[in-house]
């Protein structure tokens, strides 16, 4: 009998489908004050208390160590307690994405406990195992602020996470592409706890919106996995379309009408990747009550009127022609999904309703204005690609990327034949973040914060102490809602270099749904080799190519190539 039949009070509603790893410190980052042995916290030993005392790290009056974990993580702290004079005493614990961060207090220099605490006092007692709240972080210090003395046996950094096979794969002979790869693959992994999360951090909310590229890089190196359509389906419940007396409106998901554009984006992906038409048809009434809502938001002269909040991105926030620009590319892309469903759910007027309405939005081209923004108008079709790479995009290399819209700008490029161009610009602007240091890649990042006014690099690492007077590249920089050390390093929106690199340099494109018929084209750009996997329901394709002409494509039964 399990526990739950045993006892009828325990009724359980969900469960966790996440696992926990114990990990220890890597590095000692510094000390202050009082403090004793503290490299004994880098040793593996049992993480249990017992009343073997030997081997502990002590820190006597106001005494503080600072632990790195090696690597950002999404999880907890848990602090195993020998003992303390008196028999209770208080320490502060402050997670950090960056040393900075774990050595600055709330609210000095734009940092907060915004969605989880960072920066805490706990109380605490010897023979004890105590766990904190849970948050993203690679660093902890702590500190002991009232008491004369406490012996921490153990430091563990408790990693909570989804345990799944990374199937989608990628190594070439540039090790900082291979890189790029494995770093962008963790973001997203590490933002797909009970739901899909923005940032683990800072924004731990599914903004649909922002779950768009995650989802493509989910397809792309897990497969399927029901945090996607957990994490569509809890937006969609709390988003019920509704009807007001002067026309139809919708209620935005997360507020922005952008974002169930987004939200249809991320259905049409899944349904591509996985083939699951049950879940699709799930959909059908919510989306064909959408469709008449997104066609009233196009004017007479084919030209998008969607209402506030008028989102794209963060560097775009205060350019209304750019946002124009991307919004006129966005809807159109959101009626053309509309009109993909429609058909296979047989509503043929609502299908016809899409196509003349993208017909008219064909005959309104906006200014080009940002990168970003330019990138969907291309991607739409409604502007030509080439045109817009060498008016827009390819101006002044990975200079004015957005990590949010990284995958569509380097698609962009590629739509132009630019493929090897848009690699260079990945490698350029990625790579900046792992020359900083960068274990996950960040909510947002400008290639400007690096360099000052002769062009030289200037920027410490953000696992380094960074010198009084110095340029923090975490601290110093940020706008709008991540000013300062509120500033995510781990978004899930920024792991578009997966996609990428799957679909344009391995040269996987999925032509029917669950992946029956797939067309591989490898894609070298001015690398020696490459050589990749990709997750389909029957298996994973195998991809390998090199600068002597050898290709070698496998594929499980049921999968159509086509090259």
């Amino acid at each position: 009998m399990k526990l739950t039949d045993k006892y009828n009070s325990l009724r359980p509603f969900d469960s966790d489908p996440r696992k926990r790893y114990y990990l220890r410190p890597v590095r000692i980052v510094t000390t202050a004050g009082d403090v004793s042995n503290p490299e004994e916290l880098l040793r593996d030993r049992a993480g249990q208390i017992s009343f073997d005392s030997t081997g502990c790290t002590i820190l006597k009056n106001s005494g503080m160590i600072l632990v790195d974990f090696g690597r950002e993580i999404h999880g907890s702290v848990r602090l195993l307690v020998q003992w303390t004079k008196p028999k209770r005493v208080t320490v502060n614990v402050r997670f950090g994405e960056s040393v900075t961060e774990a050595l600055t207090p709330t609210p000095e220099k734009g940092s907060t406990n915004d969605h989880a605490n960072r920066d805490f006092r706990l109380t605490l007692s010897g023979y004890s195992g105590t766990d904190t709240n849970e948050s993203g972080f690679r660093f902890a210090a702590i500190e002991l602020v009232d008491g004369d003395e406490i012996a921490l046996k153990a430091v563990e950094g408790v990693l909570i996470i989804r345990d799944i096979e990374y199937v989608g794969s990628f190594e070439c002979s540039d090790p900082v592409i291979t890189e790029i790869y494995d770093t962008a693959a963790y973001t997203a992994h590490l933002n797909m706890q009970e739901y899909m999360w923005d940032g683990i951090k800072r924004d731990r909310l599914v903004w649909i919106g922002d779950m768009h590229p995650e989802v493509m890089t989910i397809c792309s190196v897990f497969g399927d996995n029901e945090v996607v359509g957990r994490s569509l389906d809890s937006v969609r419940d709390v988003t019920p379309l509704v009807a007001k007396s002067e026309g139809q409106r919708a209620m935005w998901m997360n507020g922005i009408p952008s974002y169930t554009l987004w939200w249809l984006m991320c259905q049409r992906d899944y349904y591509l990747q996985n083939g699951n038409l049950e879940y699709l048809k799930e959909q059908k009434d919510y989306i064909t009550a959408l469709v008449p809502v997104l066609c009233s938001l196009v004017g007479e002269d084919g030209s998008e009127h969607i209402p506030d909040w008028r989102f794209l991105d963060w560097p775009t926030n205060d350019d209304p022609i750019a946002k124009h620009c991307g919004l006129q590319g966005l809807l159109s892309m959101g009626l053309d999904t509309c009109a993909y469903f429609c058909d296979i759910y047989g509503e043929d007027k609502l299908t016809s309703l899409c196509r003349d309405k993208l017909a008219l939005m064909k005959t309104h081209i906006p200014e080009l204005k940002s990168k970003a923004a330019s990138a969907l108008l291309a991607l739409s079709g409604i502007a030509d690609a080439k045109a817009v790479d060498r008016e827009v995009i390819s101006k002044n290399g990975a200079h004015g990327y957005s990590t949010f819209y990284s995958y569509y700008i380097l698609a962009a490029r590629a739509l132009a034949g630019e493929t090897e161009g848009a690699l260079r610009d990945m490698k350029e602007y990625y790579g900046g973040m792992l020359k900083l240091g960068a274990t996950t890649f960040w909510e947002d990042f400008d290639l400007d914060w690096t360099v000052n006014d002769k062009g030289e690099w200037d920027a410490h690492r953000i696992d380094e102490i960074v010198p009084e007077g110095e340029k923090d590249i975490h601290a110093d920089f940020g706008k709008y809602c991540y000013i300062g050390l509120r500033h995510s390093l781990c978004h899930g929106w920024s792991s578009g270099p997966c996609t990428f690199i799957a679909r344009h340099i391995l040269g996987v494109k999925v032509l029917e749904p669950g992946c029956r018929r797939v067309e591989v084209k490898p894609n070298l750009c001015g690398l020696d080799y490459i050589k990749g996997s990709y997750p389909t329901p029957f298996g994973k394709i195998e991809v390998y190519a090199d600068k002597d002409g050898k290709v070698e494509i496998t594929a499980p039964d049921g999968v159509e190539i086509v090259r």
